[in-house]
């Protein structure tokens, strides 16, 4: 491995975060603040220099896991220097320390059993990194994956569970948990893209566009600073484990599917669920939440996830996209309707129903949270829900006019 200086591996901000060896280190941080790519830097560069460690990475849906933390891990092992030392297996996702046979393991909270039943054929398992961290919306959820990291480990060696998020929501667990109180075992800090050296003039541009399009959101994505959560429009809502199959029995059960385009800033969206219209629950079973998606790669996406001959309806603003979208196989896409007062009226039909929403729907889960009314500067909401975190939310209300039968209202 080539000779690297800290401050040129890391550079400034994380120094404390490096060092830490107490049992929790916390960094909640916007897009850009480096927190990602700091500790895929920290875990592989320290599974070498301690050869009885382990790691154990997370993340609540365990197909969120290569695109995301192992995609880092593999850039931290190229960035040290190290990738003879290293193997990759992808099915299922794991790394090996070739000299020692330490592993890193990746698990999804979706398959509980498989996070609690590893066993480690070198060493300990003693580190564990949750990435978006606020996806985990039960605490006890994190509580079993907390002591999943016991025993007694070689003396120089120590336990620590790493957690690194977006803050979205200051109502969350996350919060009173590590970040108001004072405990020697908890590092819990804010980082942000200000310190990031390594970001050009066009990431930066990007923040500061933000900053001054969308101020709220820029406390958030681009501050790091939590996000207030006020006058929600959803609370007609829980999460739970449900098999889609089973949903599908039910007498006057139909499937609904919506589409929300995007691209670079904005994510495209697909929505997925069930509605029962006689007891107005909708079940929201999948999604498809990626930005940079072009139409070839969208509808090659939503064959791969089987639902390539399903009627679906998108977001009427872009019938060239529609249009392309259908020559491209999906056969069942067509525009929603838009009309006076749309989304309003979508908006309090949705609110008559009953949300069961599946624990692997995370992006749905976090606009869900965080989909809120606009203000006024005196801080009375308005009757206009605010242009943010709405991707599939558009698209769950675009879903829902078919569903409707008889019912003229535009969605």
């Amino acid at each position: 491995m080539a000779a690297i200086k800290f401050s040129e591996l890391i550079g400034k901000g994380y120094r404390e975060f490096w060092f830490f060896r107490g049992r929790y280190r916390i960094v909640k941080g916007s897009r850009g603040s480096k927190k990602s790519k700091t500790a895929a830097l920290w875990y592989i560069l320290n599974m070498m220099l301690y050869n009885e460690a382990n790691t154990l990475v997370v993340r609540k849906t365990y197909r969120t896991l290569k695109d995301s933390c192992f995609t880092e891990l593999k850039w931290a092992v190229a960035r040290l220097g190290a990738g003879a030392a290293w193997s990759f297996k992808e099915s299922p996702l794991e790394m090996t320390y070739l000299p020692t046979g330490q592993k890193i393991f990746f698990r999804g909270l979706d398959d509980p059993l498989k996070v609690t039943s590893i066993t480690t054929e070198v060493g300990r398992l003693c580190w564990l990194w949750i990435e978006e961290a606020y996806e985990i919306t039960n605490e006890k959820d994190f509580n079993i994956l907390d002591e999943s990291i016991r025993g007694v480990v070689p003396e120089g060696l120590f336990k620590q569970i790493t957690l690194t998020f977006n803050p979205w929501n200051e109502r969350h667990w996350l919060k009173k948990r590590f970040f108001d109180v004072q405990n020697p075992e908890i590092l819990a800090f804010t980082t942000n893209y200000l310190i990031n050296e390594f970001l050009d003039e066009a990431d930066i541009r990007l923040f500061e566009d933000m900053k001054k399009r969308n101020p709220a959101r820029y406390q958030v994505a681009g501050l790091g600073n939590w996000g207030i959560s006020e006058g929600v429009v959803y609370e007609n809502w829980e999460e739970a484990d449900f098999a889609v199959s089973e949903v599908f029995k039910i007498k006057d059960a139909v499937s609904v599917f919506g589409l929300d385009f995007g691209y670079t800033n904005d994510p495209t969206a697909l929505f997925c669920g069930v509605f029962l219209k006689k007891e107005k629950v909708i079940y929201v079973f999948d999604e498809l939440y990626e930005r940079g998606l072009t139409n070839f790669k969208l509808a090659s996406r939503i064959k791969e996830m089987g639902f390539g001959k399903e009627k679906i309806r998108a977001d009427a603003a872009e019938p060239k996209s529609i249009e392309e979208l259908r020559q491209l196989g999906l056969k069942g896409i067509r525009a929603a309707r838009k009309g006076k007062d749309s989304i309003n009226n979508g908006i309090q039909f949705i609110r008559g129903c009953k949300l069961i929403i599946h624990r692997k729907c995370c992006n749905f889960l976090t606009e869900i949270s965080n989909y809120c009314w606009e203000s006024d500067r005196e801080g009375k909401r308005l009757n206009v829900p605010k242009d943010d975190f709405n991707h599939l939310m558009d698209a769950m209300r675009y879903s829902l006019e078919e569903a409707v039968t008889g019912d003229r209202m535009s969605f």
